[in-house]
């Protein structure tokens, strides 16, 4: 046997490829399909946090924000069948995050496959349409080709959720194995040849606009994307929920395109002739629904830069098809020569000028405005604080009058998904002790996962949970008035006495029933060093920052 050789088990040996591959931090619930790898993981604890989570929904979703956080796939371990059911959720949110993260299952042993075991379910079928790559480790001499592969694929490319199934027999069976090697993700940068390309359509251009989003961004290319687009008067656009990509306080920032789009950047992005899309795959909400765009060849000129070839021509047909990374792209702006439009710079204030308009709060039903809670934070939060949200209407809020500076201070799920936002905070803050953490929640969707309040206080975590309380499912109630007036059915919340609740898990509390109340209750509840949750009663008629409830009715009933 090769001096570098270690006999260990599969679980041993599973562990020790994470250790190689820098991981720091799992996040689990503990199954007894997987009990060797929790086991070895106690080995290793003084280089590997193993965080026990309360449910697996939370356990995956908080792996996926630590994956958008770092670059780095988050690493999720759960038990089999219902373990995995319930962490779904997490891994639909990576993949249309497109966020790299591993799932690791505990899984039924090999010797019982195929008669319908205990919890046994076919994991290839399960996730095969929600994940980059699912497969079984049946032999544990191949524990490092598939986790270093595992690696590869969440990072490569599109970044992505890769699920790994663990038979418990396989997990104690002992193989030889050399020490582990590390998987270094690539860039993938254009040619000189396509520069020029994208420097002649964007000379050529009466009225073009950046639209940014995506993954796999760093600091240096958000610089120099930035620093482009304020040399040539460019408007920059961001898509849903990817805010942070470009410093919104940047003369040349022009919005966020998703729900609720500013009517003022819907008439910029359908005037344009030719929209350059860097990192994002503009998808139907960012599109409005594809109206953005024609599909599958849009009337305007399109430049389309993606790290995943198979995005490029996917949907829309591109006059430029650049396959680069937006770090490997922006490190080729500098070499980049335009000729500058005179209208350019004019298009790009007005733009601008449109959007401060729009994050001015207007007058709400009810004694709490969001509009004006929303612009508080985003005066008062220093840069590098980190805003978390789930799905409904409040998000909305959040949304189009907060403004991001920094890269990685949004975590929002392009998915659309409920619950996100209070698992998010957690792992944020686990990840970034020092830095302020904010979940802005909804009444409905903090009760999806309000249980990880007690992970948070039971490994010292202190998000902030702003929760907007209006005992109903907004979003599905604004949809019901829109096309069934006066009909509302199963939206209507009966609620918990949230500070009661978050009280027993230690947090601090406070209650807020006016808009003067918020800044010094968020004050307190900042001050106290400790996690805290902020109660927000607001108007049910409050329904968004443009139309109330009864508005929409109205209009509806008009019709």
């Amino acid at each position: 046997m090769n001096a570098d050789q270690h006999t260990k088990s599969g679980a041993e040996h599973l562990v020790d490829c994470l250790v190689a591959q820098g991981v720091d931090r799992v996040f689990c619930v503990p199954g007894e399909s997987y009990l060797a790898v929790l086991d070895a993981l106690s080995d290793v604890h003084d280089k590997v946090e193993t965080i026990t989570c309360r449910h697996e929904g939370g356990a995956a979703m908080m792996a996926e924000a630590d994956g958008k956080l770092t670059g780095r796939p988050g690493i999720c371990m759960v038990t089999r069948g219902p373990g995995a059911t319930n962490a779904s959720a997490g891994v639909h949110v990576a993949f249309q995050d497109s966020t790299p993260m591993i799932l690791f299952i505990g899984q039924v042993g090999r010797d019982a496959m195929e008669r319908e075991a205990f919890q046994e379910i076919d994991y290839r079928r399960m996730f095969g349409q929600m994940a980059k790559w699912v497969a079984q480790i049946d032999d544990p001499a191949r524990v490092q080709e598939f986790v270093s592969r595992a690696f590869a694929v969440a990072t490569s490319g599109r970044p992505g959720p890769v699920v790994l199934a663990l038979p418990e027999d396989m997990l104690v069976e002992e193989a030889s194995l050399a020490s582990p090697k590390v998987v270094k993700p690539f860039e993938i940068s254009p040619s000189d040849t396509q520069m020029q390309e994208f420097a002649t359509l964007l000379s050529g251009a009466e009225r073009p606009v950046l639209v940014v989003g995506g993954s796999r961004w760093d600091e240096d290319a958000k610089a120099a994307v930035e620093k482009f687009a304020a040399e040539n008067g460019l408007p920059v656009i961001a898509a849903f929920r990817r805010q942070d990509k470009f410093d919104n306080e940047h003369p040349c920032y022009v919005g966020e395109i998703g729900l609720g789009v500013n009517p003022a950047l819907t008439r910029l992005m359908k005037e344009a002739d030719l929209v350059v899309l860097l990192g994002t795959r503009l998808g139907e909400v960012a599109s409005s629904s594809y109206q953005f765009l024609s599909v599958p060849a849009p009337s305007q000129k399109l430049v389309h830069i993606h790290a995943d070839a198979q995005e490029l021509g996917r949907v829309y047909i591109p006059d430029l098809s650049i396959n680069a990374t937006p770090q490997g792209f922006a490190s080729m702006l500098p070499n980049v020569s335009v000729e500058r439009r005179q209208t350019w710079q004019g298009r790009t204030e007005q733009a601008r000028a449109d959007y401060e308009a729009w994050q001015k709060p207007r007058p709400v039903p009810g004694n709490v405005n969001m509009g004006d809670v929303i612009v508080w934070l985003r005066d008062n939060l220093p840069d590098d604080a980190i805003l978390t949200n789930g799905a409904g209407n409040f998000s909305a809020w959040l949304h189009r009058f907060y403004r991001h500076r920094r890269l990685n201070t949004q975590l929002a799920p392009t998915s659309g998904s409920m619950g996100y936002g209070v698992p998010a905070a957690v792992g944020a803050k686990l990840r970034f002790p020092d830095r302020p953490v904010v979940c802005i929640a909804g009444d409905g969707d903090f009760m999806m996962t309000c249980q990880e309040m007690a992970t948070a206080v039971q490994y010292g975590a202190s998000p902030i949970f702003v929760v907007v309380d209006n005992g109903m499912l907004g979003t599905i109630r604004m949809h019901q008035e829109t096309h069934f007036p006066a009909r509302p059915f199963a939206t209507e919340l009966v609620n918990p006495d949230f500070c009661a609740m978050a009280a027993a898990f230690g947090a601090h509390t406070e209650f807020v029933s006016k808009t003067e109340e918020f800044a010094t209750a968020f004050e307190r509840a900042s001050g106290s060093g400790k996690l805290a949750l902020i109660h927000v009663k607001v108007d049910p008629d409050a329904l968004t920052a443009n139309r109330s409830l009864t508005q929409i009715r109205e209009a509806a009933l008009a019709k």
